[in-house]
């Protein structure tokens, strides 16, 4: 269930980029809600009057790949402003009429981008400079603006750097305007989301920790919840947040798998059962661990053996814990994007989720 189902939002549209749910964040960090849905699930059926904005992502191949990258292109023209980053600027721009060509010059790294003209997606941008540093990452590039389109910033090597309609409320960046590398990459977003898709802050944090705990007791009642500790920053946070939630219905096991950082054992059961009080049961399962891992130097399987011999171990002390209905998790969205999609689509694996 949604909390947020009747919030105005962003629909980000993911064609696999690993930097889609990155985007969904610095979205939630100007302080408006946003949501993400793969190229292949959207269709115009869906695009209700909550949705004020549309982003479309990179993605890791190319426009030609017709058949891997279809949508919905009605959703388009549903009179919602759009903002298409890097893959998402070629897409926009062939659906619309333009072309989009292997460059040259391929850019992959810190470019440089120079302002041609004026337009609210650039408001504050350049502060006034006459050129900005981005972070380009792309093979191909818009050859031939569509009709009604204007180049606003262009790079030494794309023409096409930041482009608008600005009738359709239509606009295009080559670059990643989410990533820290690019400067001031934060203010292309917010001009997208204040000036030109006209919403008011309506999300935070705090209000979401609120809404998680009550959806948490809700759904728990007075039911038993097993989680999975392993110090790490997601299960923790987890444990946390259902420690606030049910108290002493929760039963967290903590499995020391030898490789954690010096004295970080006694911090985490230190933390969590005598600070916090939680129910906690310790596994110091070291010599398992090294054992398995032994003269083992390939990193993926590495992972494979220490996720596998931990869901063994886990399970092994959760059966002694008698009439739990509900097991949380806790998974960050880095470990998600480096792994897969989060949605669906295609994107290049970095490791496997462990």
């Amino acid at each position: 269930m949604s909390l947020e189902k009747n919030l105005d939002k962003i629909l980000i549209i993911d064609f696999g980029s690993q930097f889609t749910q990155l985007i969904a964040r610095r979205t939630r960090e100007l302080g408006v809600f946003s949501e993400i849905i793969s190229h292949k699930k959207i269709t115009n059926d869906k695009i209700d009057q909550t949705i004020k904005g549309i982003i479309l992502s990179g993605g890791p191949l190319n426009v030609y790949e017709s058949n891997k990258y279809s949508f919905d292109k009605k959703i388009l023209f549903k009179g919602i402003p759009v903002l298409g980053i890097c893959f998402g600027h070629q897409i926009l721009s062939k659906v619309m009429g333009g072309s989009v060509k292997q460059s040259k010059h391929r850019e992959f790294g810190l470019a440089n981008i120079y302002k041609k003209n004026d337009s609210e997606i650039i408001h504050n941008f350049f502060k006034n400079k006459k050129s900005s540093n981005v972070w380009m990452s792309h093979a191909d590039q818009v050859s031939k603006l569509p009709k009604n389109f204007k180049v606003i910033a262009s790079s030494q090597n794309s023409k096409f750097a930041i482009v608008e309609n600005k009738s359709l409320k239509f606009y295009g960046v080559q670059f990643h305007p989410e990533v820290t590398h690019t400067e001031n990459g934060t203010k292309i977003l917010s001009n997208f989301i204040f000036l030109i898709c006209k919403f008011k802050k309506n999300w935070s944090s705090k209000d979401q920790k609120i809404k998680l705990i009550k959806e948490v007791q809700n759904q728990v009642g007075n039911n038993k919840v097993i989680c999975a500790l392993s110090g790490g920053v997601d299960s923790s946070v987890v444990a946390q947040l259902l420690n606030k939630a049910i108290g002493k219905k929760l039963y967290c096991i903590f499995v020391n798998t030898g490789l954690l950082r010096k004295d970080e054992e006694n911090q985490v059961v230190n933390t969590f059962k005598k600070r916090l009080k939680i129910n906690l049961i310790y596994v110091n399962a070291e010599k398992e661990f090294l054992s398995k891992l032994y003269n083992v130097s390939d990193p993926e399987k590495k992972r494979k053996i220490i996720g596998n011999l931990f869901i063994k171990i886990f399970e092994r002390y959760a059966k002694k814990i008698k009439d739990v209905k509900f097991l949380a998790q806790g998974t960050l969205y880095p470990d998600l994007i480096e792994s897969r999609s989060v949605t669906g689509s295609q994107t290049s694996k970095i490791k496997s989720h462990h």
